[in-house]
């Protein structure tokens, strides 16, 4: 069988025929000829693919935000490290393996040996994918991933084990924003208190995303934490 050849305005983009498991999506995407650019998710035998431009007030300025914030609370304390774009996590027994929009794998998930890092090949003290699960993902809704990010990640996350996942979806106002814990019957949405803050366990501190203000008709979006 022939590789799969997706026409792209930027050219060609070209998919493996044997993508037909987990094994063989990893060792593409270990491969010198895994694509640069797009976002490609492996969802339980099920391959998603997203090579549309990032809409910047959507989607771009509400993920720099959060990690911006996070980067503060966990890295600038060295609790552990802030993901954004391209970092990979895997989680075999349920068969994903994506790039969320942000990431936050501690020092303790490591230690544990709750996850581990995957090294690139032949290079010592390099790394291309973290396997196991994360602390904590965000992910921020677009037109082309509502149904992955509301419906299909959420039950894959909860099954991979992740404690903590946040979803927001700027498209509307006023802005959506989920914090979900992990409990044995799925995810638990955080209660949002008379003032929009919901509890992060992950934190332990309460949070709430925000559209701030908008200068010359373009929105900034904040984390507040108390």
């Amino acid at each position: 069988m022939k590789n799969a050849v997706v026409l792209l305005d930027s050219g060609e983009l070209e998919i493996p025929a044997d993508l037909r498991d987990l094994a063989a999506f990893r060792r593409w995407v270990h491969s010198p000829d895994f694509p640069e650019t797009g976002r490609f998710d492996w969802l339980a035998g099920r391959l998603e693919v997203e090579v549309s431009p990032e809409d910047l007030y959507t989607h771009g300025t509400p993920k720099s935000a959060i990690a911006r914030k996070l980067g503060e609370l966990v890295e600038d304390a060295e609790r552990g490290h802030v993901f954004i774009d391209r970092a990979r996590l895997t989680c075999p027994t349920v068969g994903l393996s994506v790039e969320p929009d942000v990431l936050v794998l501690s020092l303790e998930t490591l230690a544990a040996g709750h996850s581990r890092l995957v090294p690139r090949a032949s290079e010592t003290g390099r790394y291309i994918e973290i396997e196991g699960r994360a602390d904590l993902v965000v992910e921020c809704v677009s037109d082309g991933s509502a149904r992955k990010d509301l419906v299909r990640l959420r039950e894959l996350y909860h099954r991979a084990g992740v404690p903590e996942y946040w979803v927001v979806d700027a498209r509307q106002e006023p802005l959506r924003f989920d914090v979900l814990t992990n409990t044995d019957a799925g995810y638990a949405e955080s209660p949002p208190s008379s003032d929009g803050f919901r509890l992060s366990p992950f934190l332990a501190r309460d949070v709430r995303f925000v559209l701030s203000s908008r200068k010359q008709g373009l929105p900034f979006f904040r984390l507040d934490v108390r």
